[in-house]
């Protein structure tokens, strides 16, 4: 009898390895849902060649088979893969190597390094890797992310940003519309993530009016740490670690793409502040239908929490999560949720009217929905 196996095949691609690309790899390690095959020992071909049983359950391998990096060297790259300003040093740190070229994990597991700037001259399927997270931030078009399948071999791709033209998916709100015949979608923002299936559950309880969003959002590699210039703007290009800088967001109509009832009701903007992680978004809602209580606005949230909100696209148990303590950013570092709820400083104006702050880690949490989101695909595509 064969080792048993229960896994949905899903061998994954990292390209550019920033902030995103590192956080998806190290929540990777976690999982155990997205790779199919068993993790024999480095260059052994056969159950055997470890002793294994018949009835023994296989060890599965991380999902991500292969990354393109720029980094300078392949030392300095299992460098910043182990230590992490803002996330610490990585849990698995100690199973992590450089052998023959590549990265191994735990001995066992072999991922492929390219360090290729041209998408053209890459060749996913030379390590297996079927799904592309595209975290460069470059390659956000249906065209230029299709490279990675036309010319690269690989066959689909996640945007880890908003896009102009590919279908966005935000897992909980909107999952069920991914169909097989998509190549290429985006998976939102880190604050549409954590608004939308905020907005969802607002919206199918009583109904919204209009919304107003701030996200005060937390500094980003792409500001300057002392005053320089932006493309985007003039406030972006003023030093990240000295100001409170107003700028746009796409957030809050990215949301009126995945929940189309919502279109034309939404609006917001985004306060960058000078810190490493961890945002906030404060939503200023009024409601179709009156809300008798701030209890009673909290109330399907903490059912989202749960698991037994209705109309979701998907359990949202994993996603919302409502917080009473008084607890600041930092204590949001390394939630997997996309959304928490803080009870304390949510408040109603009266029964129409109502402010509701919740918390993300834009790094860690988002980087959990990319891998979210690829497990579903995978499943939808393996289907009948």
């Amino acid at each position: 009898m064969p080792a048993t196996l229960i896994d949905t095949p899903a061998r994954v691609g990292i390209n550019g390895f920033g902030r995103i690309g590192r956080a998806s790899f190290r929540a990777s390690l976690d999982r155990t849902d997205l790779v199919g095959e068993p993790s024999f020992p480095f260059g052994s071909g056969a159950a055997g060649a470890v002793g294994l049983h018949a009835d023994v359950f296989l060890i599965r391998p991380p999902s991500v088979v292969a990354i393109n990096h720029t980094a300078p060297s392949l030392d300095y790259l299992l460098h910043a893969i182990k230590y992490d300003s803002t996330h610490g040093t990585c849990k698995h740190a100690d199973k992590l190597a450089i052998v023959d070229g590549a990265l191994v994990f735990d001995g066992t597991h072999r991922i492929e390094l390219f360090s290729e700037r041209d998408p053209t001259k890459l060749d996913w399927s030379k390590s297996g890797a079927e799904y592309i997270i595209e975290s460069t931030g470059k390659m956000t078009t249906v065209e230029l992310a299709s490279q990675h399948i036309h010319a690269a071999k690989g066959r689909k791709v996640v945007i880890s940003a908003p896009s102009k033209d590919a279908p966005t998916i935000v897992v909980g709100v909107n999952r069920l519309k991914y169909q097989k015949d998509m190549d290429v979608v985006s998976n939102a923002s880190c604050t549409t993530n954590c608004l939308a299936p905020l907005a969802k559950v607002l919206e199918t309880n009583w109904g919204i009016k209009t919304g107003m969003m701030t996200t005060i959002h937390a500094s980003t590699s792409s500001q300057p740490i002392l005053d320089g210039f932006s493309k985007k703007s003039r406030r972006l290009g003023r030093g990240v670690g000295s100001n409170i800088i107003p700028t746009t967001t796409g957030a809050a109509k990215a949301v009126q793409l995945v929940l189309p009832e919502l279109a034309g009701k939404f609006t917001g903007i985004s306060v960058r502040v000078p810190v490493n992680n961890v945002s906030m978004v404060d939503l200023t809602v009024t409601f179709n239908s009156p809300v008798a209580s701030k209890e009673a606005l909290l109330e399907p949230l903490r059912a989202a929490a749960a698991g037994v909100s209705p109309n979701a696209a998907g359990p949202l148990s994993n996603i919302i999560c409502v917080n009473d303590d008084e607890l600041v950013s930092s204590d949001f570092l390394g939630y997997d949720q996309s959304c928490i709820v803080d009870a304390g400083a949510t408040v109603m104006l009266d029964d129409y009217t109502a402010k509701i702050v919740a918390w993300y880690d834009n790094e860690w949490a988002y980087s959990v929905r990319i891998l979210d989101l690829i497990a579903y695909m995978s499943k939808v595509d393996l289907a009948e």
